[in-house]
Order: C-alpha cells, then structure tokens, then sequence
C-alpha cells in the first residue's frame, strides 16, 4: 500500500508518528478540511501531469487552481492532467491519495506559491484517507521539489489577481 510506503519514508526521518489516518475520506479538499480540522485552502493538493519529458506534480493550496497561460508559460506546454486510470501506474499513489512523498523514479515536484501563505499544510500521505501536517519549509524540504511554481489562479485577494491580469 502506497500509505505504508510513505510511513516508512517519514519513520526514517523520525516523524512516522506524525503520519494522521482517519476513519472516513479526505479524498477530496473538502473532505480532508472536515478531517484535519483546518479550511480547505491549507489541504496541500497534489496535482498529476503529463509533460513531454514526463510526470509531474505540483502541489497547490486547496483553493488554488491551475492558470493554463502560467502553467504553458512555466511549462512550455499545455496542461494535460494525468487520466485517473494512469496516476497510480506512473506517480505510485491513486487518486485521492497522491501526494509528493514515496513517488516512483523520475516524477518531479513542484511547489507552487499558493501555498507560502500559510505556517503549516496538510499534503495526503498516499491513501484516500491520510494526511501529515508540515510547515512550509518541512514540506520543500521533504517533498524533494525542484522549485517553486506560480501556476496558479483563483487564491490570492482580488485586487492582486486583476494586477497579474
């Protein structure tokens, strides 16, 4: 089980214990807000893409969503989300669980600045029904991600969106 294989990664760190299992979803941003008892803009989504040199994750506050002209800029490609029947086989963690932590070789992560916003997020731990709280530098740290993002839309105050505009 994908859950076991990040346990064992965060127990070789000494923070297994911090790994939360809950006995309902959080499958989904609302649902794990419900369980961890936070908003959902602090759920630390993990989003799967295909790009021509392979997967990648980004993860992005709760409340973020992709901006397609930033992603293509950054990118130099068009979004093309991984197909649910597909995300396990190439990241190593099913829908609803995937995460940065315990992926297969050669997916790269990237953070995205929505989530610099916040002391601690809740990224899921590999199963529909997990999660661990990091601060922000725990999470670079850990998730091993290349860099920082701005690929996202739909998070930040209104008058700073219409400046970007």
């Amino acid at each position: 089980m994908a859950i076991e294989k990040v346990r064992q990664y965060f127990d070789s760190l000494g923070m297994g214990e911090r790994v939360l299992e809950f006995g309902q979803s959080s499958a989904t941003v609302e649902l794990a807000a419900q369980a961890v008892g936070c908003t959902p803009e602090r759920i630390a989504k993990t989003l799967s893409f295909d790009l021509p040199q392979g997967p990648v994750l980004i993860v992005v506050a709760g409340d973020g969503k992709i901006d397609n002209g930033k992603y293509k800029q950054k990118f130099h490609s068009k979004a093309k989300m991984i197909p649910a029947r597909e995300v396990e086989e190439k990241i190593g963690h099913g829908i609803g669980g995937v995460c940065p932590f315990g992926i297969k070789e050669g997916v790269t992560v990237y953070l995205d600045e929505s989530l610099k916003r916040f002391e601690t997020v809740f990224p899921a731990c590999g199963s529909s029904n997990s999660a661990i709280e990091l601060t922000i530098l725990e999470l670079e740290k850990y998730s091993g991600s290349k860099e920082w993002v701005d690929v996202c839309k739909g998070w930040q105050p209104p008058e700073t969106q219409e400046e970007g505009q």
